[in-house]
């Protein structure tokens, strides 16, 4: 009886056998847990052009978008005042008035408020090519992203392809065609391929944005342009 009562106590202290697996499964999965930094620099020498990449993008997105924004602003009382201005005779306060705005769409006006008394045809041509190097300037450097977008997923394949490479012939060295080692060369050199593709989406998405800033401003120029031309064209007062 007493032998009993010893050996439902010793059982009732030691863990389970489920527990104990259980315990060493978590362990397993905590080690072999996959951690980001760790993948990157698994990814080889070709993850160092795919960072530099992902900075330039960064950095050119975060310059364009400050010049856009910039370039969109214009005071809602910009154009009724020159309108104003032009409609009484006093053509010196709206050329003052369009020299102190700092704005795409004020620059391309003083060019216009400049050719006054000249053809419409010829003040509508002088205001469109300055509307054009100011499209120019908000553009520049924005087909940087295009170029990131469509290289860096290049970079990451040619990464995975050559870590691909050096895998299959470590395998045919050592004769060791195991799936624990095949699997354990590929994840480590497709980690190329996931930057490449993500740092080029998120260079197409900033390029994408960009551009749409863009027509918006220019959709603003064309409309000043067209109100301009409207005001010169009314009867003078």
């Amino acid at each position: 009886m007493l032998g009993l009562v010893t050996f439902m106590q010793d059982s009732l202290l030691l863990p389970k056998a489920d527990t104990v697996a259980a315990g060493a499964g978590a362990a397993t999965a905590a080690a072999q847990e996959i951690r980001l930094w760790d993948m990157i620099l698994k990814g080889g020498p070709l993850m160092i052009p795919l960072g530099i990449l992902s900075v330039i993008a960064v950095y050119v997105f975060v310059e364009r978008y400050i010049t856009i924004s910039r370039a969109g602003k214009l005071e809602s009382n910009f154009m009724p005042m020159i309108r104003d201005h032009i409609t009484s005779g006093n053509i010196n306060a709206a050329r003052s008035l369009s020299k102190n705005t700092n704005s795409p769409i004020a620059r391309m006006i003083d060019k216009g408020i400049q050719r006054i008394g000249k053809p419409i045809e010829n003040i509508e041509k002088s205001m469109e090519n300055v509307g054009k190097l100011e499209i120019y300037k908000m553009e520049k450097n924005l087909a940087i992203l295009s170029i990131i977008a469509g290289i860096a997923p290049m970079f990451g394949f040619l990464g995975t392809i050559a870590g691909m490479i050096q895998t299959f012939f470590n395998i045919s060295q050592t004769s060791d065609i195991t799936l624990s080692t095949i699997a354990g060369g590929i994840y480590v050199k497709m980690v190329t391929s996931a930057a490449g593709l993500i740092i080029g989406l998120v260079a197409y998405i900033g390029y994408s944005f960009l551009q749409a800033q863009i027509d918006k401003v220019i959709n603003k120029m064309e409309g000043s342009s067209a109100e301009f031309i409207d005001v010169l064209q009314e009867p003078t007062k």
